[in-house]
């Protein structure tokens, strides 16, 4: 009996419905003519800013519709005119007179009279059940009026029940939700879920990226059946994940308000829609309601040669640590990715040497199909001689914000050709793997290109012949790290010796400790333990970081503990400084080792009171509300007193991820003949041999050599003349945002984000048998330049706002080791000088014929200079080195 009562009450209001009619979608009464009035805003302004001072215009005219054909069959679906008159445009802001761009000019004058006549031409929309099925315009009409048309034509697109359905308009394909409440209908546009052709690009890391939310919204009041008011907004938002307080908006703004309604023509008879319209005006034919991309040609701007021209003084490699040059750069890249590979290589090929490298850094940085195939077209590789743009090249490949599967295809083509310079050859297989990883991030790892590339470093790896280069793979594998390659680095952890086992070790330890299964714990300990054989320090050491920073066991960080007092002296010291940076810093694995502390066994002072001069140290450098960064220094000497290695990261960090921003390792061996010192356990028969490794944004570059064998150790420091040897130097670029939106409104905006970095990372080691000492100098400049640029484009006019962010600084790490007494005085300083940062927001407005309003405002914060704190050991240290210093100095006479 419900169930029947049900079913009567269903067929009812089934009935109801089909008997009242128009339930679905607004309806239009016969004969009459409904006069509203509309307007459109654009406001572009800082996130953070009131509306009433934003750049941006206000597009208002009167819109005139009515009822052209009603479907006899269904009375859903209706033809209705819509007609644009009486344009006006203005600025959305007060302002001075002087400063009203638009002030003085007729709408004819700003729009044109083309423009203007197309604007009121009508177009008919096609309403079934709400929902817009078919819009018709005319053929040739240029793009931007037809998307002011088309924008209008979706704020009469509704339904009168509530609910949620995918729905196209000028936005495209969205999810859209309905809720409706009598005479009130609140329209929910989903913008994330919108699909239409637009291109654009983001950033390889999230923390270098650009973040976005956007809301959209429209609110109708209907009166018998139709459209009373509606108002619709959206809500753009973009802000750097970096420095949150840096960014920007676009709110687009529509009303429609019915004026009058008024007696109106007769409707057209017929039976089919297309006769209807053709009646009408056969000029009309069906077009999509989603917007056309609409393009400005710049009528004024340089050509690309010009823009060189205008720039090139900033680019010379003595003024790189300016953020002039990055602004430069950032321009420069703007301006190639609009260019022609003609154009391109044009420049490649009119320019010298002292700036051609800066000038590769920014082509090969534009990630264009054109600017890769002129550089390729430039560059020999059979060619030693250009050995330094060759490897320009290559490493602003590895930073690739946006690397393409053209670009590893073009690399590992280039692999297999000749290549005359065994360094330019080794780098270009480290690039590969950098470029494998990003692309394998992106979803690419099934791509033609990275499969051919992962199979020839892992077959090149897994059977290598007598004269490879293992060195080259391995660094390839630890750019790439995948998965897949864990086995063989165990395997070279392991079972090689010297460098080679180091280097497999290291490349392990970057990997997420998700990756760091039972099987690579179990190798760590037995590297660590020396189960099976001996290993030097450096991969010991390395081992026990892996161990310690993968969940650790209760067993495996008790066995690491016991061992320490077992091991060389400076290896005791050296373990014990791990283990109290991990409780002071509060590392993941702290809490594991506070249990095994509680035994006395572990925790006693004969371990704790192990002497030496290796140590281990981290801390912060900056803890903001958006990222924090953190800096860890750790230096391992040998037996003798000798540095063996040290270890300098910087790494920042946000709620979610992580970025390695610099790694500077310095590593010596087989000095001990130096001092006629003995080498330690398992040390005996290594090279003389000192170099620098880096990696830089998580990249790592090829490692360079000071010196290798003890004649070449001899020859350098007999000629030694305390110059740094340089690792890094260039432009890179690093956030790279482009995106392009449409508002509802009709125009589009540009929203773009580039950051980038002037880099100069070099070190040098010196030695004086003399006055028995011994320094390393790690020296890193630094000039980085961020730009934000938000632009509304709208034919008629452009406005946008720009925000941008530079900073200049100076980050040194010097290290001096006195072996004339035992134990050695070691002293480590970490410097950074004071600088300023600079913040600019400039808003701006401009009509094609050159009259622009600018409003700009700036702010300068001193950021203080600063030496990082490390432990106390160090600073009783630092205060013998430089009292011995002085003493010494002052019985000279």
């Amino acid at each position: 009996m419900i169930l029947l009562t049900v079913l009567f009450v269903c067929i009812i209001s089934t009935y109801s419905a089909s008997v009242k009619g128009h339930t679905t979608g607004p309806s239009l009464n016969n004969d009459k003519l409904y006069k509203f009035d509309y307007s459109a805003e654009v406001y572009i302004d800082s996130v953070k800013a009131p509306l009433k001072k934003s750049a941006g215009y206000r597009f208002s005219s009167g819109v005139d519709v009515n009822l052209l054909w009603r479907n006899p069959e269904n009375d859903d679906d209706q033809l209705v005119k819509i007609t644009i008159r009486d344009v006006q445009v203005e600025t959305v802001s007060e302002r001075p007179a002087d400063k009203n761009i638009f002030k003085g000019k007729s709408t004819e004058k700003i729009l044109g009279k083309d423009n203007l006549q197309a604007l009121q031409r009508p177009i008919v929309v096609e309403l079934a059940r709400g929902k817009v099925r078919n819009f018709y315009s005319y053929q040739n009409e240029p793009a931007f009026t037809q998307n002011i048309k088309r924008g209008l034509a979706s704020l009469f697109q509704l339904q009168l029940h509530s609910g949620s359905a995918p729905e196209v308009d000028i936005s495209g394909k969205c999810d859209t939700t309905y809720n409706v409440r009598q005479d009130q209908v609140t329209k929910i546009k989903a913008l994330d879920s919108c699909e239409s052709e637009r291109h654009g690009f983001t950033s390889h890391n999230p923390i270098l990226d650009v973040s976005s939310k956007s809301t959209s919204a429209t609110t109708y009041l209907l009166e018998d059946s139709f459209i009373k008011s509606a108002k619709a907004e959206e809500n753009y938002a973009f802000v750097l994940n970096a420095r949150r307080k840096t960014g920007a908006k676009i709110v687009s703004k529509q009303r429609l308000e019915l004026k009058s309604v008024q007696a109106g023509p007769g409707l057209i008879a017929g039976k089919q829609v297309a006769g209807v319209v053709k009646t009408l005006d056969s000029s009309y034919v069906a077009v999509s309601l989603v917007a056309e991309p609409v393009k400005s040609e710049c009528k004024k701007c340089p050509s690309l040669s010009e823009h060189w021209k205008s720039i090139r003084e900033h680019m010379y490699p003595e003024k790189l640590s300016n953020a002039e040059a990055v602004r430069s750069f950032l321009s420069f890249i703007k301006n190639i990715r609009k260019a022609t590979k003609e154009e391109i290589l044009q420049i490649l090929k009119s320019e010298n040497k002292e700036v051609l490298p800066q000038m590769m850094d920014a082509v090969t940085s534009a990630q264009t199909p054109e600017s890769l195939e002129a550089v390729l077209d430039f560059l020999d590789f059979k060619d030693a001689s250009t050995s330094i743009l060759q490897e320009r090249f290559l490493y602003a490949c590895g930073f690739a914000s946006h690397p393409s599967e053209m670009l590893l295809k073009s690399l590992t083509d280039k692999f297999k050709g000749d290549i005359a310079n065994e360094e330019i050859r080794e780098t270009v297989v480290i690039v590969m793997g950098a470029l494998i990883r990003k692309l394998c991030e992106r979803d690419g790892c099934k791509l033609p290109a990275v499969l051919e590339a992962k199979r020839m470093i892992l077959n090149r790896l897994e059977k290598p012949k007598k004269d490879d280069n293992v060195k080259m793979y391995l660094l390839a594998l630890k750019n790439a790290l995948l998965p897949e390659a864990i086995p063989l680095l165990l395997k070279y952890a392991e079972l090689e010796e010297g460098p080679i086992s180091n280097l497999a070790a290291t490349a392990l330890q970057r990997y997420n400790p998700s990756f760091l299964t039972k099987e690579v714990k179990e190798t760590m300990n037995r590297i660590y333990h020396q189960t099976r054989r001996v290993h030097e320090k450096t991969v010991r050491t390395t081992a026990a970081a892996i161990i310690l920073n993968s969940n650790p066991s209760y067993m495996e960080v008790k066995n690491i503990l016991l061992s320490i007092g077992e091991l060389p002296l400076e290896m005791s010291k050296y373990m014990l400084a791990m283990i109290q940076d991990i409780l002071h810093f509060e590392m993941p694995s702290s809490k594991t080792v506070r249990q095994v502390l509680k035994d006395m066994r572990t925790h006693n002072y004969d371990r704790f009171s192990k002497t030496g001069s290796s140590s281990a140290y981290s801390g912060y450098i900056i803890r903001g509300p958006d990222v924090t960064s953190t800096y860890s220094l750790d230096i391992l000497y040998s037996g003798s007193g000798i540095l063996r290695r040290s270890n300098l990261n910087i790494n920042i960090f946000d709620r979610k991820h992580e970025l390695q921003a610099s790694q500077v390792v310095i590593e010596a061996q087989g000095l001990e003949s130096i001092i006629a010192a003995t080498p330690d356990e398992g040390e005996e028969n290594l090279d003389s041999f000192a170099g620098m490794s880096a990696i830089l944004f998580d990249v790592q570059i090829r490692p360079v050599t000071f010196f290798q064998g003890y004649g070449d150790l001899m020859s350098k420091m007999l000629s030694a003349t305390g110059d740094s040897m340089n690792v890094v130097k260039g432009l890179i670029l690093l956030t790279d945002y482009l995106q392009e939106i449409q508002l509802q409104s009709g125009p589009s905006a540009n929203v773009e984000f580039l950051g980038g970095l002037a880099i100069d990372i070099s070190g040098g080691m010196e030695f004086s048998l003399w006055y028995r000492e011994s320094k390393t100098n790690v020296k890193n400049r630094v000039a980085t330049f961020l730009s934000g640029n938000i632009e509304v484009d709208s034919f008629f006019a452009k406005s946008g706002v720009e925000t941008t962010l530079e900073v200049e600084t100076a980050l040194d790490f010097i290290s001096t080791v006195q072996f004339s007494q035992y134990p050695f005085l070691v002293c480590m300083q970490m410097d950074r000088v004071g600088t300023p940062l600079r913040h600019y927001v400039t808003k701006y407005e401009s009509l094609p014929s050159g009259r622009r309003y600018t409003a700009r405002a700036g702010k300068t914060a001193l950021l203080a200079g600063n030496e990082y704190p490390l432990h106390q050991e160090n600073s009783n240290m630092c205060n013998q080195v430089f009292g011995a210093k002085s003493e010494s100095s002052s019985n000279w006479f």
